[in-house]
């Protein structure tokens, strides 16, 4: 054989080498890790470093490194102290290949819910929900539509005036309308705002001006209570954004508040059919914490008291992401009345993940009875919190809609970030909202809609 098909032979050898390493165990271990990693003081992560793997850790003095000998070492991280650590993977100790940052974060107790709750929202100014033709002098026509405004929209602001209610803005359509005056309107589409300036025409049908209209001001519903840490009143809640039933669209949180509810009745979830938790609100006047967030990753605010929890009121500790393990898990919810119950789930599949998603969990539904009760998750179900070897891991967030019995849960993390309990990280990457059609989400608070009034 003649030195250039030698050479040949030897890279095409060589590529075939570096194909099958890629997909081999060892290269999968490690660039399934996240290039950012979080562990929480008491925590130990478990990293496997099999050949040809090496690893070294920069600034030791947060994290100490134990391993086993051999060709597959399983590497523990054990935090020393609050601060940072680079790890550094090298191929055969020589080819630097991928780093992963870790943070030693200092230990979180929280007092996990499982309580359902009723939740109120009030949206910043009124959400456009639908069109409706004004019966004029001149025909039917909408003087809002032809001017531009869709549904989805929001009103954030009326001559001058920031809108707080539906029947405020009605108020004052029907006021300028009998000046004979235009209306002006702020109106928010996305993350932008533009002024639209319009005629009000008087409706035969309701002896009052409007602008064709249909507009809603607030969204209420059932959903699960997932922590809350007695240091400084903050709670979690849902671990998914509430959105408009009618734009399907996140709702820009004004006001809120949530209280307690009872659980009377639940429609059975079947294939293609998502069952539900039939809630009633329990002294709606009396306030359980405000709303003062509604995030991709759920609702947030302040307790103004604090709700039962006979198992764990001393609170228990949290795990980050690189704790959970596939297998065994339990999910506290209320399936009758305001009874907070454990059950048995499974964890079969973790996601990893370096920015902030909704699909981290992916949880199959195994306990007997609770398959019995409701088929599996159920909307009013999402934001129940998620519990392995005695700690929070996540919580609740989505049902399979083919699958009843199985769905998705966030990660911890992400929820204790948006609460402002653990720091956000600097550099972060636009997040995807994982809301399905309908209500707040598939197994997310029941909507109770408020009728929209027409404007």
């Amino acid at each position: 054989m003649s030195g250039k098909n030698r050479r040949s032979a030897f890279g095409l050898l060589l590529a075939v080498l570096i194909v099958a390493f890629s997909f081999s165990p060892p290269f999968r271990d490690i660039y399934q890790l996240p290039p950012h990693m979080r562990i929480i003081e008491g925590e130990t992560a478990s990293l496997n470093v099999a050949f040809p793997w090496t690893m070294t850790v920069n600034q030791e003095q947060a994290v100490r490194v134990r391993s086993t000998h051999g060709f597959s070492r399983p590497v523990a991280l054990e935090p020393v102290s609050l601060g940072k650590a680079t790890l550094e993977f090298k191929l055969l100790g020589l080819i630097p290949v991928r780093t992963v940052q870790v943070d030693v974060l200092p230990p979180i107790k929280l007092v996990p819910g499982g309580h359902s709750i009723g939740v109120v929202l009030h949206s910043q100014g009124v959400i456009i929900v639908g069109h409706s033709p004004v019966a004029g002098p001149d025909g039917s026509r909408s003087p809002a539509k032809e001017a531009g405004i869709a549904i989805g929209d929001v009103i954030l602001s009326i001559n001058g005036t920031p809108v707080q209610s539906d029947s405020q803005l009605a108020e004052v359509i029907d006021a300028s309308g009998r000046e004979n005056r235009a209306v002006s309107l702020l109106v928010k589409r996305g993350a932008a705002s533009f002024e639209i300036s319009l005629r009000p025409v008087f409706c035969q049908d309701t002896r009052r001006y409007r602008i064709g209209l249909f507009v809603r001001d607030s969204a209420a519903g059932v959903g699960t209570l997932t922590f809350y840490e007695p240091q400084t009143n903050t709670y979690g809640a849902l671990g998914h954004v509430i959105t408009d039933s009618d734009t399907n669209q996140p709702i820009d949180c004004n006001q809120g508040k949530i209280v307690l509810a009872t659980v009377s009745g639940i429609q059975h979830g079947r294939r293609g059919h998502p069952g539900e938790k039939i809630g009633v609100f329990i002294e709606e006047d009396q306030i359980l914490g405000t709303i003062e967030k509604n995030t991709p990753f759920g609702i947030y605010g302040q307790l103004s008291a604090y709700p039962p929890q006979e198992k764990y009121g001393n609170g228990i500790p949290v795990a980050s992401m690189s704790q959970v393990r596939l297998g065994a898990a339990e999910l506290l919810t209320v399936i009758d009345g305001q009874k907070i119950e454990q059950f048995a789930i499974e964890i079969q599949k973790i996601n990893l993940q370096e920015t902030p998603e909704g699909k981290g969990l992916v949880i199959k539904v195994t306990d007997p009875r609770l398959l019995e009760r409701t088929g599996g998750i159920v909307q009013g179900m999402s934001g129940s919190p998620i519990l392995q070897n005695g700690k929070i891991i996540g919580a609740v967030t989505h049902v399979f809609v083919h699958d009843p019995t199985r769905g998705y849960g966030c990660f911890v993390d992400w929820m204790l970030m948006e609460s402002g309990l653990i720091p956000r990280r600097e550099k972060q990457t636009a997040r995807k909202l994982f809301t399905l059609s309908g209500r707040f989400s598939f197994s997310g608070p029941s909507i109770i809609s408020f009728f929209p009034i027409s404007a």
